[in-house]
């Protein structure tokens, strides 16, 4: 089978498994979160050692390993190897998950179809648009060379997930809409984006990780490439169900975990071979080239000690995508569980990790 007959029967697999996904979803809520508010509940001192939470954040995981803190952790952990909108939701609506790491679109989505969660951490690169997490692959032959070139054009898309949110910011900035441009739904894991673009199904997709690296790498010889989109795509957060928080040691467990995962995140900027041995290569099977791009790329972490600009950025992304999905836009502050705050950053204080109250968000920067 040609290399071409062979991407686009990868590409048919995977827009079937799409729609099935996408319709599975569709079907799971009608009506928007409740929110319940918990601002005034205050959180235990002290949590019990007895206490068990699930908690899928295999990076942190491994973060907690090497550097040997994972033992020191003061209830039981359970860790579950997810991460990411789709498969977190997915466990958070099956009670079988109280932590999660994820971007910012999963906790917007999920409010719009029916699930109650919150965000108890939040966590950003300290020099986003010289380091991004994502760049805009651009297909051989596509003629795209700037953001304005993309009217047109074929546009991979993954609703519900940061690729998605991105490629709708992306256009408001190039001042096109939605039908100026085609979307392409296509889930953006593995290597999907990628054989979307070497295969010429679309013209232009966000690729993250190693993906920046190896797509122009591969197809670079035809014309393949990769054009900087100008926009901040780096918050992270912990990411919980509301229930969660909502009983009295879970929250005091998570408020601990909190801190670990701070910390684990100052590790990995200031350990950068023992995290390119350990993660990189030892866990994900990349190999040390790939490692050490993914360090020299990944900029800094920023554990921000006061919220504000970062829910007034979110709120932006949530006016934009409410007005391109013909969603109800909402008040985001109601995602930010603010009694966990200052926890992260308490606990960096010292160690040179930024904390200043601007991090994480900057003019623009939801739009």
């Amino acid at each position: 089978m040609s290399r071409a007959l062979r991407a686009a029967a990868l590409l048919t697999t995977v827009l079937i498994s799409s729609a099935v996904l996408t319709g599975c979803a569709d079907n799971t809520a009608t009506t928007t979160a409740s929110s319940k508010d918990l601002s005034d509940v205050e959180i235990p001192k002290t949590v019990d050692p007895d206490t068990r939470i699930t908690i899928g954040s295999p990076e942190i995981q491994v973060a907690l390993k090497l550097s040997g803190q994972i033992d020191k952790i003061p209830f039981k952990v359970k860790w579950a190897n997810l991460s990411g909108g789709p498969q977190c939701s997915e466990a958070f609506r099956a009670n079988s998950l109280d932590v999660c790491s994820a971007a910012e679109i999963p906790s917007i989505h999920a409010h719009w179809t029916g699930l109650d969660t919150k965000l108890v951490a939040a966590a950003f690169r300290t020099d986003p648009v010289k380091n991004p997490i994502y760049e805009l692959g651009i297909a051989p032959g596509a003629g795209v060379d700037s953001l304005a070139d993309l009217r047109g054009k074929k546009i991979a898309y993954s609703p519900g997930q940061a690729q998605g949110a991105l490629v709708l910011r992306i256009l408001a900035k190039a001042g096109l809409a939605k039908s100026d441009v085609e979307l392409v739904e296509l889930p953006s894991t593995g290597d999907v984006y990628p054989t979307a673009l070497g295969g010429g199904q679309v013209d232009a997709a966000p690729l993250g990780g190693v993906n920046i690296k190896r797509y122009p790498a591969k197809y670079g010889k035809d014309g393949g490439k990769t054009i900087p989109h100008g926009l901040r795509d780096d918050p992270g957060h912990l990411w919980v169900p509301t229930a969660s928080v909502s009983d009295p040691q879970k929250a005091a467990a998570i408020r601990e975990f909190v801190k670990y995962w701070a910390k684990a995140r100052v590790w990995i900027d200031t350990h950068p071979e023992e995290w390119i041995e350990g993660y990189y290569v030892k866990d994900q099977g990349l190999s040390r080239e790939d490692g050490e791009y993914l360090v020299k790329t990944g900029g800094h972490p920023a554990i921000p000690d006061d919220w504000t600009r970062a829910i007034a950025d979110q709120q932006k992304t949530v006016d934009l995508l409410a007005k391109e999905t013909d969603q109800k836009p909402f008040d985001t502050e109601i995602l930010f569980d603010r009694r966990y705050e200052k926890v992260g950053a308490e606990a960096v204080a010292g160690t040179g990790a930024d904390t200043g109250s601007d991090t994480g968000a900057e003019a623009g920067a939801g739009s």
